[in-house]
């Protein structure tokens, strides 16, 4: 199929790009334009307009703080992915890049966009959400940030307000000694994750875990913050019947409804499956920062 007519805008600024969405109720951004365009040629998208953002030289690039990697709206994955400096201070960055579709389209997709499609089988999202970043949304009124909670409201829905543009997104460094691990089930690499894991922790000087965050994508409408089994997991030494019980733990944050090919019983059985290999592989990580 080919999609509808439709207009095209190209802004050299974010200030244009903005007006242009304040006066036109049905345009939207166009950056990598890997899920839109699809979308558009099934008709399952109709913008009146496409805001091209390419040639915006503000929406360039990426920062490496002392805290946060800032990364602007027209970063690619794959830019993102092989960066030294944000391999350095965050290496999970690489390990959740891998999977993300393929490399033609890790070269044309960028990572806010990702984002801002806000699919909760999608590793970006879970990614922002399990380091506990944020974006900032820029619009007619001006800036604010959004953090990752609040943000991924629901399936394909953000916070985004319809004529902002998320002109960046921010994720944390990972803490020194920290280890980390993401893994994900899929029918086949590349494909959307039918569930998806991460994990960092951090252990203090007797082995225990003394901070534990994990997150899950593909169980529910959104990315998941796994609370329960995080605070099952906190102070424990990371055996087997702590890492069971952080299993039992999260088995009631998986909601997403039985599908043609996967059950919910399935899910639920791979989320369990996940988090216990991503702790373990973390809290080796995290034991060989230590010793290094």
């Amino acid at each position: 199929m080919k999609p509808s007519i439709f207009g095209y805008q190209a802004p050299t600024s974010i200030e244009e790009a903005i007006s242009i969405l304040a006066g036109d109720p049905d345009a939207v951004v166009l950056a990598g334009g890997q899920t839109l365009l699809p979308a558009m040629n099934f008709r399952a998208a109709n913008p009146s307009t496409l805001v091209d953002i390419q040639h915006v030289a503000d929406l360039r690039g990426i920062e490496v703080g002392a805290d946060v990697i800032v990364v602007k709206a027209m970063t690619r994955h794959r830019e993102f992915e092989l960066d030294a400096e944000v391999a350095r201070v965050n290496p999970l960055v690489a390990e959740v890049m891998q999977h993300v579709a393929h490399v033609p389209i890790r070269n044309r997709g960028t990572v806010v966009g990702s984002l801002c499609h806000a699919d909760p089988s999608a590793e970006m999202p879970l990614l922002l959400v399990l380091l506990g970043g944020s974006v900032i949304a820029q619009g007619p009124s001006g800036q604010r940030e959004i953090a990752a909670e609040d943000f991924f409201q629901s399936f394909l829905t953000t916070a985004r307000e319809r004529d902002e543009i998320i002109t960046e997104a921010r994720f944390p460094v990972l803490s020194k000694g920290a280890g980390w691990a993401f893994d994900e089930v899929t029918r086949r690499h590349g494909d959307y994750a039918i569930v998806g894991v991460g994990c960092v922790l951090s252990l203090d000087d007797g082995g225990r875990a003394s901070r534990v965050q994990l997150a899950a994508c593909g169980i529910a409408d959104t990315p998941v913050r796994l609370n329960e089994a995080e605070n099952t997991l906190t102070g424990t030494v990371l055996g087997a019947s702590d890492l069971d019980a952080a299993v039992a733990a999260s088995a009631a944050a998986v909601t997403q409804p039985d599908e043609t090919h996967v059950s919910q019983t399935y899910r639920r059985r791979a989320l369990g499956t996940l988090i216990r290999r991503m702790v373990t592989t973390a809290a080796q990580r995290a034991t060989q920062m230590e010793t290094a």
